[in-house]
């Protein structure tokens, strides 16, 4: 440029003056980047702070609404006080509340478990203020471990005791496997001894239920005896005779109106699992009992697999016979398949690359460069450990991304030295000459190239985090790719390269001079070129509406997500039947390898990019895994069909693991209002309108239904002629419609619980509420004597956010479509009612096209910095305000291609294809900053303007095309990538077509600002 004959050091002179040292660091470069390269922990996704947790507390007895105004209230409004909280999002049970804190996405990762500590403080400080019975508050911040190797132990003729005895025993030994971090066992059923009693006993001993639960806990419990302390050692005081067995509880005495009788008389003492069952897990439609491991934070999930295989080996030859430990999950072949893919597309886009530059270069300028890629790689590896970026689809894919691009400098100075070299220049003069005249424009580009990328290092948005290391590993191989064209390239071309006659490229040929006569044409038609470019800008701008937009896209995973959502209120016994009954139909079928089910709750999160549902009675999680994506596609079919023939009570909704943060449902709408009718009656109206669209296939509401329930107006002055209180006709009524536990006896080491409930024929259904007995000192009296019974419906959950009643109105989608364009059209359909909503009421968008948004608009702050950056560079290199201005004038050029191609090639755009848009910018920037750059050198020549505009298009037709071919090339692996296809596809149609309109527009836009007449 006119400013690059400055005086600077001369690095590649330097370079070839010491060749043994740079050599050495060669080399050395290379055996730590292999020694990296086998360092580096492996995973499938990038790892992200989840900045969530849930804090739930225990209100027994209490209805939802109760729940919800003095427990759920009470602890949001102290949950508020916490700085930077983003919502607040709760549902409200009978009997217990469910509260997710999310912070703001720009709270840093590394003060997240800080923030966290500070709302346990402000909790806990405020208990006082919980209704009195209130049990908790409980905590749970651990929302990002990943539990990516799940199995399952199942066997014929084995309990569940059985199959947990071995699934803690094979927990213990996967702890002494390396990077495990947590092993957790799900499905766990736990042992109870039932005492069972009959009402007329009761009543006809004189017996109430305290009584005995407190006999039952004093001839259980464990007491301190005493302690003797002598001169030589203390000696402590055991009381033997605890029972150690369900016929020693038997033998528990009872005191009843004088008389003394076995526990065993009165009662029957069986021993059983949680009745009602607890959550429930089955494989391939066997009962189960899940062990799941996560893995240390930068662990090399590959390692850990080959581990846990010999682990598991070893496990599988002590295992008893029809007893058996299936795989669930196996992150470790995912990370191995997918790490695999992407090394597939890198040594692809190598190849390309290498091929492009020997035919383009020759053979010996090839070899130059063929040995500069891999040393800029394996550099980028030694600076990828040492800022602990592990390898997984993020990284690599920017290692793919930036290959096309980093052989550019060496391009340029390597085919300098050979143009320099054949005119006669030494080789030593020819190496300084093309650095002292391309290095510091070089350095320039680049770096502008790489503040392309520096929106998404500086974005606070959640997707952002899970996309960081595009930026750095972008931004080293880059930098590494100028050092490595300022040394080493320079030095292998000075003992490579020999002075040969170059043949001169000659500019007169048939192609040539149609090109000079395109541009002749332009400078003399300038209105009308800068007319057709705005004009296509504007069309384009137009077909962006017929551009899908998505979030992320859907992955390329065999797991299909199976939700089945019972009605409210719907017994877990009831949701456990139809989920073993979904199972059952699909089990066999011929598509699918394998099906874990899970009841009451949803799989441990597997992969980073699912959120885990909290537990419910009318829940149940289907994790379906197929034997090829295509036969996924055909097990959704097959499994809506089932469900809708089968199951029509139930609501079943069907979908893939995300590439990216998730969202429950596709399409997402949130009715939020100041009272709970208010916000039921506007839903069902966002309802409608959303399950009239023909794109939607389901409807469902996450809180509308009311369930059965009984209210008691107790008649006091009855209970006090009884010699009863309300206390004690609670637990009458719990011990005989649900039971409840009295004490705990401990064997090996669990504590089982001891609960006390009348015999199963007297617990009555609602049906016959009125009948059950409640014992008295005078004998046993039905329910109806002392209570009337309010027989009425109930919410069984109400969910909040932001302290507000919110209904959140979800949609599943047809084929073909996206979440986000079906979102826009369902709330832009609904503008007619959200129109005449009452004052404070509202309709939002939710989901992912809420996060999408979110994202964008968080993506859009550090852009200023970026092009004020940008217009710095330039300008230090330019030093001309109007030169300035010509380069930035074309940046726009590039969202013409970009809109087409996505259109063109079926490319949604979502945050990877944002991404593309943006580093594109940069890369057009260099390639018209070259082409100013040479109509300098000519003007400076003592060429005319008119003729140094045309002649520097014409001079510079085939660097720049090459360089975008080579990058457009190099990009083409990555069209098969579903997670990176957007981007690549933006970026490499983006290019084509903003490289094409520069070398036309650019000349007339610089002749216009610097007012040069035609030729």
């Amino acid at each position: 440029m006119s400013n690059n004959e400055k005086h600077h050091a001369n690095w590649a002179e330097w370079a070839i003056n010491h060749r043994q040292l740079v050599y050495f660091f060669a080399v050395l470069v290379l055996i730590m980047g292999m020694f990296s390269f086998k360092s580096l922990g492996r995973s499938e996704d990038p790892s992200f702070a989840v900045k969530q947790m849930v804090v739930s507390a225990a209100w027994p007895g209490a209805s939802a609404k109760d729940v919800e105004m003095h427990l759920t209230n009470t602890l949001e409004k102290q949950i508020q006080s916490l700085p930077q909280v983003k919502k607040i999002t709760s549902y409200s049970r009978p009997g217990v509340c469910v509260i997710t804190v999310a912070l703001k996405d720009e709270v840093a990762g590394n003060t997240v478990r800080q923030r966290w500590l500070e709302l346990r403080n402000i909790v806990n400080d405020g208990k006082k203020d919980l209704p009195s019975g209130t049990v908790g508050p409980f905590y749970n911040d651990r929302f990002d471990d990943v539990y990516g190797n799940i199995y399952a132990i199942t066997g014929d003729g084995f309990t569940y005791e059985d199959m947990r005895k071995y699934a803690e025993k094979i927990k213990l030994d996967f702890f002494s496997v390396p990077d495990v971090k947590k092993v957790e066992l799900v499905g766990v059923q736990p042992e109870k001894i039932f005492v069972q009693m009959q009402t007329a006993k009761l009543a006809q001993l004189g017996l109430d239920i305290n009584s005995i639960a407190n006999t039952i806990k004093a001839q259980t419990s464990v007491n301190a005896s005493g302690m003797i302390e002598a001169d030589t050692a203390n000696s402590y005081l055991r009381i033997t005779g605890s029972p150690d067995s369900v016929e020693n509880i038997a033998a528990i005495p009872i005191n009843a109106n004088g008389r003394v009788f076995r526990l065993g008389d009165i009662a029957t003492i069986t021993r059983g699992y949680a009745d009602p069952p607890e959550t429930m897990m089955y494989y391939n439609g066997k009962p189960a009992v899940g062990i799941a491991l996560s893995m240390e934070d930068g662990g090399d999930n590959i390692k850990l697999g080959e581990n846990l295989a010999k682990e598991i080996a070893r496990i599988q030859k002590e295992l008893p016979l029809g007893l058996e430990l299936n795989q669930v999950a196996n992150q470790p072949e995912v990370v191995k398949k997918s790490i695999s893919e992407f090394s597939e597309s890198l040594y692809e886009a190598i190849i390309i690359v290498l091929v492009v530059s020997l035919m383009t270069l020759g053979r010996r300028s090839g070899y130059v460069i063929s040995c500069c890629i891999p040393l800029i790689l394996l550099g980028s590896f030694c600076a990828m450990f040492a800022l602990g970026i592990d390898l997984h689809k993020v990284s690599l894919g920017a290692l793919v991304v930036s290959l096309g691009m980093l052989v550019d400098d060496a391009i340029v100075v390597v085919e300098l030295m050979e143009v320099k070299m054949s005119e006669g220049m030494p080789r030593k003069e020819a190496a300084s000459y093309a650095f002292k005249t391309c290095a510091w424009p070089l350095l320039t580009g680049t770096t502008i190239t790489c503040l392309g990328f520096m929106p998404i290092a500086f974005s606070k948005a959640s997707a952002s985090e899970f996309a960081y290391s595009l930026f750095p590993v972008m931004t080293v191989t880059l930098m590494l790719s100028w050092l490595v064209s300022a040394t080493l390239a320079p030095v292998l071309g000075y003992e490579w390269i020999r002075p040969t006659v170059i043949k001169q490229e000659s500019y007169d040929n048939s192609f040539y001079r149609a090109f000079r006569k395109l541009l002749h044409w332009a400078l003399g038609h300038r209105i009308t070129v800068i007319g057709i470019t705005l004009a296509m800008l504007g069309l384009s701008m137009f077909m962006l509406r017929f551009v899908s937009q998505e979030f992320f896209p859907a992955s390329v995973r065999p797991e299909l997500l199976v939700e089945l959502n019972m009605p409210e209120g719907s017994s877990i016994k009831t949701t456990d039947a139809a989920a073993r009954k979904l199972t059952n139909l699909i089990k066999d079928d011929k598509e699918l390898d394998h099906v874990s089910t899970y009841v009451g709750e949803s799989a441990p999160r597997f992969v980073l990019v699912i959120d885990p549902v909290q537990p419910r009675d009318n829940y149940a999680q289907l994790v379906v895994v197929a034997k090829s994506v295509e036969d996924r596609k055909k097990l959704e079919k097959r499994i809506s069909e089932l469900a809708a023939e089968h199951l029509p009570e139930a609501i079943v909704y069907s979908r893939s693991i995300p590439l990216g943060p998730p969202a429950p449902y596709p399409v997402m709408i949130r009715v939020s209002g100041n009272s709970d009718a208010q916000v039921k009656e506007y839903a069902q109206k966002v309802r409608k309108v959303m399950a009239a669209n023909p794109y939607v296939n389901m409807t469902r509401l996450d809180w509308l239904e009311q369930t059965n329930a009984v209210k008691l107006k107790v008649d006091n002055d009855k209970l006090l002629q009884m010699g009863l209180t309300r206390q004690t006709v609670a637990n009458a009524l719990q011990a005989q419609v649900s039971g409840y536990t009295v004490a705990t006896y401990l064997e090996g080491d669990q504590q089982i619980g001891i609960v006390f409930r009348l015999q199963p024929d007297q617990r009555a259904d609602i049906s016959q509420l009125e009948t059950i007995s409640i014992p008295t000192s005078q004998g046993a009296v039905p329910l109806s004597q002392i209570a009337h019974l309010d027989y009425t419906s109930e919410d069984n959950i109400i969910w909040r956010r932001n302290l507000r009643p919110t209904i959140t109105v979800n949609g599943g989608i047809v084929d073909g479509v996206t979440g986000n364009d079906v979102t826009k059209q369902v709330y832009k359909e609904l503008e007619p009612l959200r129109k005449e909503l009452p004052a404070g009421m509202s309709i939002e968008v939710g989901g992912s096209l809420e996060d999408s948004n979110d994202t964008l608009n968080y993506l859009m702050k550090p852009i200023p910095l970026m092009l004020l950056l940008i217009v710095v560079l330039i300008m230090l290199q330019m030093q001309d305000i109007r030169k300035l201005l010509v380069i930035m004038l074309t940046a726009p050029m590039g969202i013409i291609g970009v809109i087409f191609g996505l259109l063109l090639f079926n490319s949604a755009l979502g945050f990877m294809a944002e991404l593309g848009i943006l580093a594109l910018t940069g890369t057009i920037i260099r390639n018209s900053m070259v082409l100013v750059d040479q109509i300098q050198q000519h003007l400076d020549a003592g060429m005319e303007p008119a003729k140094a505009i045309t002649e520097s298009a014409i001079v510079r037709f085939r660097p720049i095309m090459l360089a975008a071919f080579t990058t457009v090339l190099g990009l083409i692996p990555m069209f098969a990538s579903q997670f990176w296809n957007a981007m690549a596809v933006a970026i490499a149609c983006g290019l084509t077509g903003a490289t094409l309109l520069t070398l036309v527009v650019l000349p007339v836009l610089y002749a216009i600002v610097f007012k040069v007449k035609a030729e």
